[in-house]
């Protein structure tokens, strides 16, 4: 269940309660007239079912509402109701597969912002990848993909290419391409540091690491692997099932790729930099398009229920 907030002007305003007392994945809804000070309006309130509520939102946003108005829309954790209740049997479809686009465009796109913490966060990564693939320790690697924040960006690129947005994929590409070059930078300036400290050596790098040295290796497996992380990271951020987030976060070696590349760089080992970069750009481009095809079977599924059961208003005539 999902609680919505709206201001509407008042010219506005009797026809948006009218076209929610129709909608019936619409429970609990409120009006209060004149209470809103900026922008100056009504305030409704409601709560919506999941399954209706992406469908809702874009009504009242081309109903001028957005602009002129206010809209905005909350999860709700506990909803005791019995309203609700009778609002969820009527709309078709289950609430915690639903997408609610527009919740998952905002939230993906405030991953596309190329901040300082973002860069500080995929170099430390990269710098805790690093000191794993010389001591060729495992729980290193997986520190570093937990660390890693490029999962966001990677989620907006595929929103922005499933819901055409130009803005959102450029911003999204400027983020990873900067974000891996100082990632990058930073491992050869630190692999130095450490050389210069007696703390590490290039001898390490090219000894043999039977546990880590998949990570420059990249086969048939590495496309498998990050292709089904990208079903399963954009599964959990777009439906209400967000477990598997973190199970995503550690299962690819975007990360890892990238520290490989910086210690490869930095000692001269061609071979590994070469090995590296194809591993990591095997894993961007599969996570994407895992990603993406996700999205567009979510879309062709959602598309589908609403030819099937029609819109939520046919739904309670039926």
């Amino acid at each position: 269940m999902m609680h919505l907030r709206l201001i509407s002007p008042p010219d506005l305003t009797d026809t948006i309660v009218k076209q929610l007392e129709d909608d019936p994945g619409t429970a609990n809804l409120v009006l209060h007239r004149g209470a809103a000070v900026s922008p100056a309006g009504d305030v409704v309130i409601c709560d919506v079912v999941r399954e209706s509520a992406s469908e809702l939102v874009e009504k009242l946003e081309k109903s001028g509402l957005a602009e002129r108005g206010a809209i905005a829309l909350d999860d709700v954790a506990v909803t005791l109701s019995a309203a609700a209740d009778r609002a969820e049997l009527l709309v078709p479809g289950d609430g915690s597969e639903s997408v609610i686009w527009e919740q998952l465009e905002q939230r993906s796109g405030e991953e596309t912002h190329l901040s300082p913490t973002f860069l500080v966060f995929i170099s430390v990564a990269a710098m805790i990848a690093a000191l794993g693939i010389l001591l060729d320790q495992p729980i290193l690697i997986v520190g570093a993909m937990v660390v890693g924040p490029e999962f966001g960006p990677l989620a907006a690129l595929c929103v922005g290419i499933i819901r055409r947005r130009p803005r959102v994929i450029r911003r999204a590409l400027l983020t990873l391409l900067v974000g891996f070059a100082v990632a990058i930078g930073i491992t050869v300036l630190f692999s130095w540091a450490l050389s210069g400290l007696g703390l590490v050596g290039h001898h390490q790098l090219l000894a043999a690491r039977p546990l880590t040295s998949f990570i420059w290796q990249p086969d048939a497996i590495s496309w498998i692997v990050a292709s089904l992380a990208g079903i399963a990271g954009m599964l959990s951020l777009s439906t209400a099932k967000s477990g598997a987030l973190v199970g995503v976060l550690i299962s690819v070696t975007t990360i890892p790729a990238a520290a490989n590349l910086g210690l490869a760089i930095a000692y001269g080992a061609l071979d590994q930099a070469t090995g590296a970069a194809t591993q990591l750009g095997i894993n961007l481009a599969a996570i994407v398009v895992g990603g993406a095809v996700t999205l567009g079977v979510q879309r062709l599924l959602a598309a589908r229920a609403i030819r099937r059961h029609g819109t939520p208003a046919d739904a309670s005539i039926s």
